[in-house]
């Protein structure tokens, strides 16, 4: 896009693709892809913006506040505590400009030199707890990125943290100056780079309104398709921007449109793991880490490298493994030759939208159960539980006679009563019996009913398809990555085993719950159980998926975790129909059994 002045700006690494101009036609397309995002919801309404903006004034007084609490416990003057200042920083989405109603605020906390990270964790976090229009309060210390979030005001906030090397931070603070990262840790240039990143994005994408509405559609497909998240190893937001921004520097004069019917089929063909740079790397003065493959092992390691444009440049894809790869590869091809469908009006934009087919798509599952015994402890429990989801799915992409393992981007969270202590582990497993729930639900007020907090996470098991000829049982041994993932999880110094709970437990597609299901798929489990039902059949697979009965469990669990027996999941012929033929196998298999895990013959 030409600036004021009528020169080119070239943008990104490389010379763009086209700089053709829209064409009538790709207009229209542009003006209904917009109504579509609208019919969507995807804008709020000024209502609720003039709300977020009210929020974040209270977050900045409370940053404030905070600082001078901690500067006063620790023997400063209170004239030195009040000037020593904090600011309130936005990024991700809401600074980018395309955030939508309901969505969450990514904030940054910055203070100066004498405030902790431990203050943040502990004094804010209290003033935050205190306040009652604050809800959902969870701290996440030990994350890549420590934050704490909540909903304040029914506003969704993610709060990081950076002490900056400062004695005062004032109101005119600008974190464009590398300098500022000077002895900052690791966790310090992260958080700061938040802010950096997403102003450097804006500064290097041509036409920011159609950056911004090319975004806004992305981000809904990303969310429908549920390939959006960052902490199960798809992608985040950041990442996302920085994949429609490079598209837009090859189009740089090209309408929103259009750059989405080039925006699918380049990620499909993406040479990977070359990376996506926005510009060329910096390598600045200060003694901190640059991504850089041929130095660094780890940074080689990486799939799908999106690099962040601002110093000291990072991937902000590490959390892609080759299962989360080989299903955004599968999405991005699909998504081509639909879009290839909606610019020749042969069907509208809406399609692009529809919602995953992830309970569904599999024959087997693995379920990650948190419980705990309150709903703060839960808060945090659960949080640290979600967040280690990927290394369970990069452990179970070792094992043989499985295609990729599809985590699900989000849990299910319930509140179970219970009465007696069978239920409590029966909830404890994923096991809901309704007639007991609505009896404890109906004695609420009784000594003798007990509150349990859970969260459901699922990984699809992708199984390939059996070889021709072959009559062989298959086999998927899961006790070794079912036990070191909860032995990670276990490890974590909060854990408590007497109000906290961890199970990871093979299912069946046919026993999942019915709050999983789309409203078609349960149609069809309800007309198959009646066809069961008359012929007489008992339903095998929900029986077989069911957690270890009380008679088996003292030999088949050990602390929630299935043992050997119950780890060891058959794969019969039929359930090969249920691997999706367009994933290719991505995983180079390594042998990772030892005697000490044993792998029971086939029954």
């Amino acid at each position: 896009m030409s600036n004021q002045n009528g020169a080119q700006r070239r943008l990104g690494v490389t010379m763009p693709i086209s700089e053709a101009f829209p064409t009538k036609e790709d207009l229209e397309s542009s003006d209904r892809l917009l109504q579509t995002l609208k019919d969507q919801g995807l804008f709020e309404s000024e209502e609720e913006s003039k709300r977020r903006e009210i929020v974040l004034g209270k977050l900045d007084k409370m940053v404030k506040e905070f600082v001078y609490v901690v500067y006063v416990r620790r023997g400063y003057s209170e004239q030195i505590a009040k000037e020593a200042g904090g600011k309130i920083f936005t990024f991700g989405s809401y600074r980018l400009g395309v955030h939508g109603s309901g969505t969450d605020i990514d904030t940054l906390c910055v203070v100066p030199r004498y405030v902790e990270r431990e203050d943040f964790f502990q004094v804010m976090y209290d003033m935050l707890r205190r306040r009652p229009e604050v809800t959902e309060l969870t701290a996440v210390p030990d994350a890549f990125t420590p934050v704490i979030t909540m909903s304040f005001s029914d506003i969704p906030i993610d709060l990081t943290f950076a002490r900056l090397g400062l004695s005062t931070i004032p109101d005119t603070l600008d974190l464009s100056d590398d300098a500022l990262l000077r002895n900052l840790d690791d966790r310090c240039i992260r958080s700061v780079n938040g802010s950096r990143v997403t102003d450097e994005i804006l500064r290097l994408v041509p036409n920011i309104p159609t950056f911004r509405l090319t975004l806004r559609c992305v981000k809904l497909w990303a969310q429908r398709r549920a390939v959006y998240s960052n902490m199960m190893g798809f992608l985040g937001g950041v990442a996302w921007a920085m994949l429609v921004a490079r598209v837009c520097q090859l189009y740089p004069n090209a309408c929103a449109a259009t750059i989405i019917s080039r925006f699918f089929s380049i990620l499909h063909q993406w040479p990977w793991p070359q990376p996506v740079l926005l510009k060329p790397i910096e390598e600045g003065p200060l003694q901190v880490r640059v991504w850089n493959p041929k130095l660094y092992q780890a940074d080689k390691a990486h799939k799908m490298p999106i690099i962040t444009p601002a110093y000291p440049s990072m991937c902000a894809t590490h959390n892609v493994t080759d299962s989360t790869k080989a299903v955004m590869l599968s999405e991005f091809k699909d998504a081509a030759e639909l879009v290839n469908r909606i610019m020749s009006q042969r069907v509208p934009w809406s399609t692009l939208f529809a919602k995953d087919d992830f309970f569904t798509r599999y024959r087997h599952y693995l379920q990650v159960i948190a419980s705990s015994d309150s709903e703060e402890r839960h808060l945090t429990w659960s949080g640290l539980v979600e967040s280690r989801i990927r290394h369970l799915v990069a452990k179970l992409e070792r094992i043989d006679n499985l295609v990729l393992a599809h985590p699900y981007i989000k849990g299910f969270s319930k509140v179970i009563k219970y009465k007696t202590a069978a239920e409590k582990e029966d909830a404890a497993h994923g096991i809901i019996n309704a007639q007991a729930q609505e009896a404890a639900e109906g004695a609420a007020d009784s000594a003798d009913v007990q509150t349990m907090w859970i969260s459901i996470y699922y990984i699809g098991l992708c199984i390939p398809v059996r070889e021709e000829g072959s009559k062989a049982h298959r086999k998927l041994d899961l006790y070794r990555p079912k036990e070191e993932f909860t032995e990670i999880v276990k490890s974590w110094d909060k854990y408590d085993e007497q109000t906290m709970g961890i199970v990871v437990q093979h299912i069946r597609s046919s026993a999942l719950p019915a709050d999983v299901l789309p409203a078609d798929a349960l149609e069809d489990a309800e007309q198959k159980k009646n066809k069961r039902s008359k012929s007489g059949k008992k339903n095998a697979a929900a029986v077989d998926a069911r957690p270890p009965t009380k008679k088996r469990r003292g030999s088949a669990v050990q602390n929630g975790v299935a043992s050997d027996a119950a780890s060891v999941t058959s794969v019969a012929s039929a359930d090969a129909t249920g691997t999706p033929s367009a994933i290719a196998s991505p995983i180079v298999k390594s042998d990772v059994s030892t005697a000490s895990t044993p792998v029971l013959p086939q029954a």
